[in-house]
């Protein structure tokens, strides 16, 4: 977000997203009994962000370590001890600060690394050790866990979904799938660069509103900035003209196969033991880090750029595989993460996206509940085909299950209301086709398992694959086998099939005798909807408020709207401690963890109806 006020522009912190199991867990480092705890992970994961939000309003010494004072005995405690000191008296000095956190600790001088073992060894100062991977670190440092002084906590960086909400808050609008999952794609987790390279890209005017949405797109290359130029100078600055070449030919045509004729092998093996490419699973060569392309074509230069890119067109080959391979996988409704770097890039960088690939794109997406994504992708395929049948069902089947837009174009162009109930007549129709005995093709298979997701398992039974997971999960819903449901739920969800899976149990929900186990249903039906943004669908409308007395949904509905306690306590003449309360046992009730899940709950036709 920025202000600009006298042609200066003042930036605010990102806000903190995320992470909420990480804070409670340094929060409780802090407490009675605990002597503190060491956090670690790559450089940029926000694990300085992490540790500030957690101690925020803490009485709290700080210390970091700095590459440049590593030869100078407790550089990093100057601040804290008098001039001249040693090892035991600095111990006793440090002892009466009751929380002390040390920054940057891999970069800590062997006095203030032996120091802050000693502060370990004796508990009585709780300590937060900040440490980041792939820097060597004292001895002393890494014997704070492995020799079990501290718990370690080990920082993963955000994942896809947390990364798109804070890209979107540091844009300040709300970005479309392909642009969220771009950002993460090059960023690989490392929160600083995101913020230089979204700040570049915002301030650039780089973005573009997508015409009958709210979100805003970035299309192009790959702007250079110092941050990005620092990450990707192992390849920019690559001196060897040979290694320079084939660093290049990747840039504009990754991934490339092995070919003795048409690489050296010897400068493949230099490059691999430099980390700059590798073999994936199907032995073709890749660079080692997804920005590292973007860098290259970008400072490429216009004649070397038009020799090695050429035009899309050049790609068809590696585009038709990655088309075959989403395929198969659809064919076996496996449709977990699957790495499809061609069509991605093709689209980042504005170049038209075939409207054959970009159907299958979609269909993938929309089998993974990525259902805002999927219309992206069909978005794209309609920008280079408008008349594309595949694109516009697509689309229109993404729309249907999506909150928030009632009409998509229909496979003739008109426009077609479409919401939940839309969804009725394709499996009416599969459903009459089964009991007249026709053949099912594979492709109708989940128009037919349709019907299983609105609740009518009856009419299909038999019809479906045997064996397969649809065919199961017909029978345990006639059945109303709960048990059943959660293990078919559990099998969707290996396959990478969210939304199926977060049906699945929230059909388990009433089918379950026991209320714990409905309850965990519940929970885990929750959870995995939350990961299908924008998903409203029948199966989902009913898991929502149902358990909720009167009072705790009027509470949850003002709360979801953003009210605060204390807003929803004058409203209601409540007091605030009776308002937390209700919130508190709703949240638990409905598997939510906060208050920012209740906009996902109470959004479904049901909800806005009790």
């Amino acid at each position: 977000m920025t202000y600009e006020q006298d042609a200066k522009t003042l930036r605010l912190p990102w806000p903190f997203t995320g992470r909420e199991d990480e804070l409670e867990l340094v929060r409780r480092s802090q407490t009675a009994g605990r002597h503190g705890i060491v956090v670690t992970g790559p450089s940029g994961v926000g694990k300085t962000r992490l540790v500030t939000e957690a101690l925020r309003g803490t009485d709290c010494a700080r210390a970091a370590g700095t590459p440049d004072s590593r030869g100078i005995p407790f550089a990093a405690f100057a601040h804290l001890l008098p001039e001249s000191v040693t090892l035991s008296r600095a111990v006793r000095l440090l002892s009466g600060v009751r929380l002390l956190l040390v920054d940057d600790a891999h970069w800590l001088d062997d006095a203030s690394a032996a120091l802050v073992h000693q502060l370990a060894v004796h508990g009585r100062t709780r300590l937060v050790v900040v440490v980041t991977d792939g820097t060597p670190a004292p001895a002393a440092v890494a014997r704070l866990w492995t020799g079990e002084l501290l718990p370690r906590l080990a920082l993963e960086p955000l994942p896809a979904e947390e990364t798109a909400r804070l890209a979107a808050a540091g844009a300040g609008r709300a970005l479309e799938p392909l642009t969220a999952r771009r950002l993460h794609r090059l960023c690989s987790g490392d929160l600083r660069l995101l913020r230089d390279l979204l700040g570049a890209v915002r301030d650039g005017g780089l973005l573009s509103r997508v015409p009958d949405t709210d979100t805003w797109a970035w299309r192009g290359p790959v702007p250079v900035t110092p941050a990005v130029r620092e990450r990707t100078a192992p390849v920019l600055d690559r001196t060897d003209p040979d290694e320079r070449e084939t660093l290049d030919r990747l840039a504009f045509a990754e991934p490339l196969a092995v070919d003795p004729d048409a690489f050296d092998l010897s400068v493949l093996e230099r490059l691999e033991a430099a980390g700059l490419i590798h073999l994936d699973e199907c032995h073709r060569v890749r660079l080692a880090h997804p920005l590292y392309g973007p860098a290259l074509r970008a400072t490429a230069g216009r004649l070397r750029a038009r020799r090695l890119g050429g035009t899309p067109d050049r790609y068809a080959s590696a585009l038709a595989a990655e088309t075959a391979t989403l395929a198969r996988r659809i064919a076996d409704a496996d449709v977990r993460t699957l790495p499809a770097p061609v069509g991605e890039w093709l689209a980042g960088e504005g170049h038209p996206v075939p409207p054959a690939y970009a159907a299958v794109r979609a269909r993938y997406a929309r089998l993974r509940g990525e259902l805002t994504e999927a219309a992206t992708w069909a978005r794209e395929g309609l920008r280079a085909g408008a008349d594309d049948p595949s694109c516009r069902t697509e689309l229109a089947l993404a729309v249907a299950q999506s909150a928030g837009s009632t009409v998509a174009p229909d496979a003739h162009g008109g426009r077609t209301a479409h919401g939940p109930v839309a969804v009725r007549p394709a499996a009416a129709r599969a459903a009459e086709e089964a009991d007249a005995g026709e053949d099912v093709p594979g492709d109708d298979v989940l128009a037919l398992y349709d019907a299983v997701r609105l609740g009518a398992p009856e009419s299909v039974l038999g019809r479906l694959p045997a064996g397969s997971v649809f065919a199961e999960h017909a029978a345990a819903l006639a059945r109303r086998d709960g048990p059943a449901l959660d293990r078919v739920a559990a099998r969707l969800e290996e396959r990478g099939l969210l939304l199926f899976a977060a049906e699945a149990y929230a059909q388990a929900v009433p089918a379950h005798r026991d209320p714990g186990a409905a309850r965990r249903a519940r929970t885990r039906a929750v959870a995995l909807a939350r990961r299908c943004p924008g998903a409203r669908t029948p199966a989902l409308s009913g898991l929502v408020l149902g358990e909720l007395t009167a009072r705790q949904r009027q509470i949850v509905t003002l709360a979801a709207a953003g009210l605060s306690n204390r807003q929803i306590a004058e409203r209601l003449t409540l007091s605030v401690r009776t308002v937390g309360n209700h919130l508190y046992s709703a949240y638990a009730r409905l598997g939510a963890s906060d208050r920012g899940s209740l906009p996902w709950l109470v959004e479904l036709p049901q909800a806005q109806s009790a």
